[in-house]
C-alpha cells in the first residue's frame, strides 16, 4: 500500500451524492436501503469510478494489494456498518475483486476500547507508519495493531502471488533503474522512467525510494550501481515525477 491523494469533487457530483445520502436517511438508514440506493446510482458511480481510477497507483491498480486491476468501488467502512456513508466520497476506494469480494467483504475490525476502525486508509495516512515491506522477502511486517489488521483482512502476506510478486518487482525496479541510467537516448530513458512510475506493486518502488534516507542500508540492499542510478533519477526533473 502507498499513500494516495484524494481530489475534491466537482460541485454537481457532490450535490448528487448529498441527495442520495438524504434518500438513504429518509428511507431509514440500514444495510438494505444503502445497498438499494447504491445499485440505483448508475451515473454517480461511473463518475466516482473514473476519479478513483485516476488516483489509483500504477495502471489503475487495487489500492489495497497493488497488484490486480482495480475494478470495484469499495466502501472502506462497509455499507452494512455505516449506511449513511454509502455516498461519502471519503469512504470510497478502488479495489480488485479479490480484495473487495473475497477478502474484505463487510469486514471492518474496530478497536474494542474506542470503536475506531483498524484498517489503514491510504488516503488519510501513510501506510508505511503501520507496515514495513521487506524487499528481499516480499513480505510485510506489521508495525502496529492497525498494520496487523490490514495484513490479515487483505491477506497481504498469506497470498503467495502477492509476496512473490513484490519480491520479483524489486528485481524489476533495480533493472529499470540501471536501464534508465544506461539509456542511449532521452526517449529510451523516458520509457524506462514511465515503466517505473506505472509498475505493479508501487509499494516496492516507494520502499526503494525510502531507502535513500539511510545511505548505509541503501548501499547494502541496492548496491552501489543501483543506488547511484536511484540518486540520479530522483534528481532528474524528467525522471520519476514525469
Amino acid at each position: 500500500m502507498i499513500p494516495l491523494q484524494r481530489p475534491p469533487l466537482q460541485p454537481r457530483l457532490a450535490a448528487e451524492l448529498e441527495r442520495a445520502t438524504a434518500q438513504v436517511r429518509a428511507a431509514g438508514p440500514n444495510t438494505a436501503s444503502g445497498r438499494a440506493a447504491w445499485r440505483r446510482a448508475v451515473r454517480p458511480k461511473a463518475q466516482l469510478r473514473l476519479m478513483l481510477r485516476q488516483m489509483a497507483p500504477g495502471l489503475e491498480r487495487c489500492m489495497y494489494c497493488g497488484d490486480n486491476l482495480g475494478t470495484d468501488i469499495d466502501h472502506f467502512e462497509p455499507i452494512a456498518q455505516a449506511p449513511l456513508r454509502t455516498f461519502d466520497w471519503q469512504n470510497h476506494l478502488l479495489a480488485c475483486a479479490h480484495c473487495n469480494s473475497n477478502r474484505k467483504r463487510d469486514r471492518f475490525p474496530r478497536d474494542p476500547a474506542t470503536g475506531d476502525g483498524l484498517l489503514v486508509d491510504p488516503c488519510r495516512e501513510d501506510p508505511a507508519d503501520h507496515l514495513r515491506l521487506y524487499l528481499d522477502s516480499g513480505a510485510y511486517d506489521p508495525l502496529t495493531v492497525r498494520g496487523e489488521a490490514t495484513v490479515e483482512v487483505f491477506g497481504l502476506n498469506d497470498r503467495p502471488e502477492l509476496v512473490r510478486g513484490r519480491r520479483m518487482m524489486f528485481a524489476v525496479v533495480k533493472a529499470l533503474l540501471l536501464a534508465w541510467q544506461a539509456a542511449a537516448t532521452p526517449a529510451a530513458a523516458a520509457e524506462y522512467a514511465a515503466a517505473l512510475r506505472e509498475i505493479h506493486h508501487a509499494d516496492v518502488l516507494r520502499t526503494v525510494l525510502a531507502l535513500r534516507r539511510s545511505r548505509p542500508l541503501a548501499l547494502a540492499v541496492l548496491g552501489p550501481e543501483v543506488l547511484d542510478a536511484l540518486d540520479r533519477i530522483v534528481a532528474d526533473p524528467s525522471g520519476l515525477t514525469g
